[in-house]
């Protein structure tokens, strides 16, 4: 059977469109370069964005680390689209929805208790007898600071009563071990080294919270934590007692335009860094799909409701994001081109017998005038019937359809006849009731 070039062609245009629609719906590919901003060198947002690093590298995705001070920094990073990152670990209290709303979270991946150290020859019963000393609460930008500044606030101790110190985790420690510092503040998790040495060393005492409970209700982002009596060295019973702490919670934060592929690499790997026991949490609670200051995306509470992506699962990162797109490009195939192709051969039999069918029309349109003339043939109506016949001679239909074009020329041909006994004298009128066409289609049957 031949083809009508236009309908299919109208067709592959049809599912051309439709793919590109599909490809343009699901959007560009995954990067293979991503920017994390961490925090500062050695510290725990370092640390853990290393490992982040070195799983996404194993599927192909290179995460860029970019030092900073600290959280609040992080935050500045992730709120200025020019800067490039994408990703970052960021303390609770810190945003909201409405400072920022190009950011959601992953859910929250460890704590991060607030420690305060003083020198043992330090004696301090309440908050306030700290005024006049050195005391070091962490770089500007960090997350040290942020809760320092707040303690401080919240304890009626103005920062003009202290000789505050800019110093990280690391110099703290090492300056309040000599003796050159009265006090260090440190926001940062168990496993960091400089809260370790601290803890463990008869040369300085843990300053508790006791009251965290206070401060957990007027702040709900915190959460209040203990230190077990000797869990820094149960030989020396460091610390001497428990000690009450409060913590925030670290979150992983993304914009919300990083490609949902890449957010399920990190979720992946914040299950595989996160989820181990640690002093202050159970196996498996973290991470959790907890919003603190920003909501959980969603594809974080898939991940959290069913698991990885079904294809990442079974193949690898490149494989299942080639098989995924690959999937859903089936869909204008099997949704628009299947149907297309099952119709095309009806819609062009449709078109072919409309084509033949129009000038069966015009010629019933003649027959009727010849009868409305009472069988009388004007020079019109043979001038009619001439250009119908000449283009029911020149119509190119298929072979298939030639049984139909050679009926149509059979009728031009019956209705010629009636032309020729109106034009002869001797001519008899035939039955006014039975048209030609109508003999035909009699006959025919």
């Amino acid at each position: 059977m031949s083809r009508a070039p236009w309908l299919y062609g109208l067709a592959a245009a049809l599912i051309l469109l439709a793919i590109v629609a599909t490809v343009a719906w699901l959007g560009p590919l995954p990067p293979k370069v991503v920017l994390m901003s961490t925090g500062t060198p050695d510290s725990d947002y370092d640390l853990y964005a290393q490992q982040y690093q070195a799983i996404l590298k194993r599927s192909g995705v290179q995460l860029r680390l970019l030092p900073s001070s600290g959280p609040i920094d992080n935050l500045k990073r992730l709120n200025d689209a020019r800067s490039g990152v994408m990703v970052a670990f960021v303390d609770g209290g810190l945003t909201s929805p409405a400072q920022s709303p190009d950011l959601e979270s992953l859910g929250t991946v460890f704590y991060e208790p607030f420690w305060f150290f003083l020198h043992h020859r330090i004696e301090l019963q309440r908050p306030d007898d700290i005024r006049g000393k050195k005391v070091a609460i962490g770089p500007e930008g960090s997350g040290t600071r942020h809760i320092a500044e707040l303690f401080l606030a919240l304890n009626g101790i103005s920062e003009n009563q202290l000789q505050l110190l800019t110093l990280t985790g690391e110099e703290a420690a090492d300056a309040l071990l000599k003796g050159e510092i009265d006090a260090a503040a440190m926001a940062a998790t168990w496993d960091t080294e400089a809260v370790r040495r601290l803890v463990t060393s008869s040369e300085v005492n843990l300053f508790g919270s006791p009251r965290a409970d206070a401060y957990v209700a007027l702040y709900p982002y915190l959460t209040k934590l203990v230190v077990p009596q000797g869990v820094g060295n149960l030989a020396t019973n460091r610390p001497p007692t428990d000690v009450n702490l409060v913590a925030t919670k670290a979150s992983l934060i993304v914009r919300k335009d990083l490609h949902p592929a890449i957010k399920s690499l990190l979720l992946e790997a914040a299950t595989a860094i996160h989820s181990r026991a640690g002093l202050f949490h159970k196996a498996g609670e973290f991470p959790a799909p907890e919003p603190v200051d920003l909501p959980i995306s969603k594809e974080a509470r898939q991940f959290y409701k069913s698991g990885p992506p079904f294809l990442q699962r079974y193949l690898p990162y490149g494989w299942a994001v080639l098989v995924s797109r690959l999937l859903v490009l089936l869909i204008p195939i099997v949704g628009v081109a299947y149907p297309l192709l099952r119709t095309a051969p009806a819609l062009y039999g449709w078109n072919m017998r409309r084509r033949i069918f129009r000038l069966y029309g015009e010629l019933k349109l003649i027959e009727i005038e010849l009868e409305a003339r009472s069988g009388q043939a004007n020079d019109e109506l043979r001038a009619r019937l001439r250009r119908l016949e000449d283009r029911a001679d020149h119509l190119y239909i298929p072979f298939a359809f030639a049984p139909f074009l050679y009926q149509l020329r059979n009728h031009i041909g019956l209705v010629r006849e009636r032309f020729q006994q109106s034009a002869s004298p001797s001519a008899q009128p035939t039955d006014a009731g039975s048209p030609a066409l109508s003999r035909a289609a009699t006959a025919q049957r």
